[in-house]
């Protein structure tokens, strides 16, 4: 009973002389302006778009069962003929319509509550359809608020909204059901022939994959449970297919096809750095950086994503490339989603290089024009070895005399053609590392990064304990404060306080940090606080930073500056205030700033939240330590566009697939993707031009530097 490709619609369409899936929604018959632009609220513009808008559930009610049979608390189809409709007003502002079938073996109702227009649909002696969830008191059966069809011998029409599999929509505005239902299926007989097929022939045959017309009426009203899975498998395997074959071309440009530079062996600042490390690295930083060192004196340019849990020491894997880097006469840059990252690790790596005679220079909006100026004039020359910046690095006016090592930290806040920008600053392809600190799931690490090689971090430096992790409401805040500045300080640790996430704005954030700050100096005056914020200027933040180091400060009281690259291993305690409104991903990232000596440390949540999902949150903090094992709980909660913000990174809408459900599908398309970019490197072959079409289309945006010629 899959909608076949009818008349009736194609007919509806005919005052439209453009390409029917480009066709507005209005024009289909019975849609009109006002239900577009019911439908223009969901992002539904035309003909295309309803068709690619998947159900986001289904009812089965294919089984039609004699009424006598129906069960109770089931979903049943039950179809008999109308005997009676009773509409009246039971009490009050009540109105209860019952419209009575028998099918000989029973009867049954259909119960509306203060929908009086229902009893005119429903003329004694039709024969309908009911579907819905039965209630059943003694012999009495009735649906409330039942899908319902109208079987009319005579029309070749299928039913749409009972005795058969049923989809359902996302609602909003005026819509109700039976409006997206019947809109889709007009827009299936309208165009889902000329849906492309993407999948080139011997792909779908390997795969076993239905024709795209097929799958695309079989996904919204499929004759079985079966098929709507084959349907469902097909529409992923695409979206995942033509995903990867956009990543496996930007992997094929910027790595098989360019020369790369062929940086030399480790000289006298690696030599040095390695010589006044005050720790010793872990054998799994060590592999990790002999991996980054090959890929830098091979020939091709190295694309290398590096992950690891907090604390892991991605930061030293860096600090080594850049080193290298510079050993070989070159320039390296470190690219950092914020401001406040990107002084963070120009603070840390002016620290560690300012020694070994090498210049960092900070590029970010927060510098004077004359100390912008001044920097971009020593990267253009070549006085300056490192830039760390943020997206202020991309812009026209930022050269380099020698870029030959690209970083980029926390890249699933950039997207590929960002990274492909920072990149094109070098007068020969540059080696490009990039990292992240938000451990990533295998699934998603295919998905956002299949043009990568992936090294892992899975280490943590000896001697660390886990954080116990502690969530406490409001009332008991002056006993956590009480233990961090009675018992922490007094025996010779050092603590955070992070005030809570207000708004993205410097300013107030900075404002409710004084004020906490303030507070608790009254409250704790023989502590010796700190105060730490995005509005102070890097030299300041360095001074706090030293002091805190120093153990000169005991108690820091901060906003999220201190989320990446602060390690004092002294620091046994973070309060973190409002804890509710950080997302898990942040939480961890805060709390990875304890836990680096070798006392017990403790992260304390003071929140009381007043949603499911945030307390989930909470409880999730207390139970895990694992980066691995949160991220994993927070896909679980958010699905992959929330985990990262799918605008962000560069991840394309998936309309049907899933990359965490989905990980036997994905691995499959990359195998096809990969075979399919080696054999046609270009996708000039006859066959791939839709699958070309595709790639442009859906990932155009993100890899717009592919597929020019």
């Amino acid at each position: 009973m899959t909608p076949t490709s009818g008349g009736d619609a194609k007919r509806g369409a005919q005052r439209y002389f453009g390409d029917p899936l480009s066709m507005p929604v209005q024009y289909l018959k019975g849609i009109g302006p006002a239900r577009a632009r019911d439908l223009a609220k969901q992002g539904i513009a035309t003909v295309r778009d309803l068709i690619e808008r998947v159900p986001r559930a289904y009812r089965d009610y294919s089984q039609i069962k004699p009424i006598a049979q129906a069960q109770n608390g089931q979903p049943e189809s039950l179809m008999g003929t109308v005997v009676m409709v009773d509409d009246r007003r039971v009490r009050g502002n009540l109105h209860l319509t019952r419209v009575i079938i028998s099918d000989g073996s029973g009867t049954a109702a259909g119960v509306w509550f203060n929908q009086p227009w229902q009893a005119k649909r429903f003329p004694v002696g039709t024969k309908v359809l009911f579907a819905g969830t039965v209630e059943r008191r003694g012999a009495q059966i009735q649906i409330t608020n039942p899908e319902w069809e109208i079987i009319d011998e005579e029309s070749s029409s299928d039913p749409l909204h009972a005795g058969r599999i049923v989809p359902v929509y996302p609602l909003t505005g005026g819509l109700n059901p039976r409006d997206v239902r019947r809109a889709v299926y007009l827009a299936l007989q309208t165009a889902a022939d000329l849906m492309p097929d993407t999948i080139p022939g011997p792909v779908r045959e390997r795969q076993g994959l239905m024709p795209a017309a097929e799958a695309w009426r079989a996904i919204h009203f499929p004759d079985s449970g079966g098929q709507r899975e084959r349907a469902r498998a097909t529409l992923a395997f695409e979206e995942l297919f033509v995903l990867q074959v956009g990543l496996a071309l930007v992997r094929r440009q910027t790595v098989v096809e360019q020369a790369g530079i062929a940086h030399g062996p480790d000289g006298e600042v690696t030599r040095r750095l390695r010589a006044g490390l005050p720790f010793r690295l872990t054998a799994a930083q060590e592999r990790v950086i002999r991996q980054v060192a090959a890929d830098m004196e091979s020939s091709r340019p190295m694309n290398r994503l590096v992950q690891g849990d907090v604390g892991s020491g991605k930061t030293m894997v860096a600090v080594f490339a850049l080193a290298k880097a510079v050993d070989s006469g070159h320039q390296g840059a470190l690219m950092a989603p914020t401001e406040i990252l990107a002084e963070q690790h120009y603070l840390n790596l002016r620290r560690i290089f300012a020694p070994l005679g090498v210049e960092v220079v900070l590029v970010s909006g927060s510098l004077t024009k004359k100390e912008r100026d001044a920097n971009l004039g020593l990267l253009q020359m070549g006085a300056a070895h490192i830039a760390v910046g943020t997206h202020a690095l991309i812009e026209d006016r930022v050269a380099f005399k020698d870029l030959s090592l690209v970083i980029t930290d926390e890249q699933h806040r950039f997207g590929v053609r960002q990274r492909a920008r920072l990149q094109q600053k070098g007068e020969v392809m540059p080696d490009t590392l990039v990292m992240t600190a938000t451990p990533i799931p295998r699934t998603l690490a295919l998905t956002l990064y299949g043009d990568l090689d992936v090294s892992v971090i899975d280490e943590l430096p000896p001697g660390r304990r886990p954080v116990g992790t502690y969530w406490r409401p409001e009332s008991a805040r002056r006993q956590v404060y009480d233990h961090l500045m009675r018992t922490e300080v007094p025996a010779g640790r050092q603590g955070y306080v992070v005030c809570p996430l207000i708004e993205e704005s410097d300013k107030l954030q900075a404002q409710a940090a004084t004020e906490w700050y303030e507070r608790l100096k009254a409250q704790y005056p023989d502590v010796r606080l700190g105060l730490l914020h995005g509005r102070l200027r890097p030299a300041e933040k360095e001074a706090v930073m030293e002091a805190f180091r120093a153990g000169e400060i005991q108690v820091l009281v901060t906003t999220t500056v201190i989320e990446v690259g602060v390690d004092v291993p002294n620091a046994t305690m973070m309060i973190i205030e409002g804890a509710d409104r950080f997302g898990l991903a942040q939480l961890h990232q805060l709390r990875g700033r304890v836990g680096r000596g070798s006392h017990q440390s403790y992260c304390v949540l003071i929140a009381d939240p007043k949603t499911a999902e945030a307390r989930e949150r909470l409880m999730i903090m207390q139970k895990y330590s694992d980066g691995f094992a949160l991220a994993e709980k927070d896909l679980e909660l958010r699905g992959p566009g929330e985990f990262f913000g799918t605008r962000q990174h560069g991840m394309p809408d998936l309309k049907v697939a899933n990359p965490i459900a989905d990980l036997a599908i994905l691995e499959r398309a990359r195998a096809e993707a990969m075979r399919l970019v080696e054999e046609d490197p270009h996708l000039r072959l006859p066959e791939h031009q839709a699958l070309r079409q595709a790639v442009k289309e859906r990932l155009g945006e993100q890899f717009g530097f592919i597929l020019v010629s």
